[in-house]
């Protein structure tokens, strides 16, 4: 895929699935602005690619503020990848409401305080992309994933929401599914799993770069399971 010339917004940008998205987008020849709560700079940072550190995702006047310095930075803003979020296991009859608020902000509250930011940029470009980061588990929750499922349903109904209405209007929004992606923590906290059945997080940026691109420019209100081979 050639994504030349394109400038891509990433949110959560400093994990394990940021990274390998990264990589990916930048070898495809994507100008990459990366937005990470920490202040500092990820320590992987692809040639040419900006960073915007100690931004609260949750936060609408500084997200705006940073999308706006983007597009500034680089002349325009084309795309906008949704990586930021979270997971807590926790079972409904001894959990929190706190839970509950925290899923919703990690998970829910970014991804559209980060839409909202983006789309008069992602609009003037005229052929825009968002992708979020939803999750297999929001078809089918399985016990202690109640509120995390929850807020990851929200993100798949954004996206068909907010894809119907940017039809005619130049933006696609479309979502991926992962089952169970492979890195570090979840390895750490499964380690009885057969690693080689999860998604390594290079499986998941390549759809999402096909999502990005020129190519996928028919694909819009799309959920897209990427469950490897759970």
């Amino acid at each position: 895929m050639d994504l030349s010339g394109k400038i891509v917004a990433v949110t959560g940008s400093d994990g394990a699935l940021g990274g390998a998205v990264a990589a990916t987008l930048s070898a495809y020849g994507a100008k990459l602005a990366l937005l990470t709560r920490s202040a500092g700079a990820p320590s992987s940072l692809p040639t040419g690619a900006m960073h915007y550190g100690g931004i609260d995702l949750t936060q609408e006047t500084a997200v705006r503020s940073a999308m706006q310095r983007i597009a500034q930075d680089a002349g325009r803003l084309d795309g906008l990848i949704n990586l930021a979020g979270g997971f807590r296991w926790e079972k409904l009859v001894d959990g929190t409401l706190e839970s509950w608020d925290a899923m919703y902000r990690l998970n829910l509250r970014t991804v559209v305080v980060s839409c909202q930011a983006a789309l008069p940029h992602l609009l003037k470009s005229g052929n825009g992309r968002i992708v979020n980061v939803g999750a297999l588990g929001a078809v089918k929750a399985a016990a202690g994933m109640g509120a995390y499922a929850a807020s990851k349903a929200g993100v798949a109904q954004l996206t068909e929401a907010l894809a119907d209405e940017m039809k005619g209007r130049g933006v696609t929004v479309n979502a991926i599914l992962p089952s169970i992606l492979d890195t570090p923590k979840n390895r750490q906290d499964n380690p009885q799993a057969d690693f080689t059945r999860w998604v390594a997080p290079v499986e998941a940026a390549e759809v999402i770069a096909f999502l990005i691109s020129d190519q996928a420019s028919a694909v819009t209100g799309a959920l897209l399971p990427v469950a490897g081979r759970v």
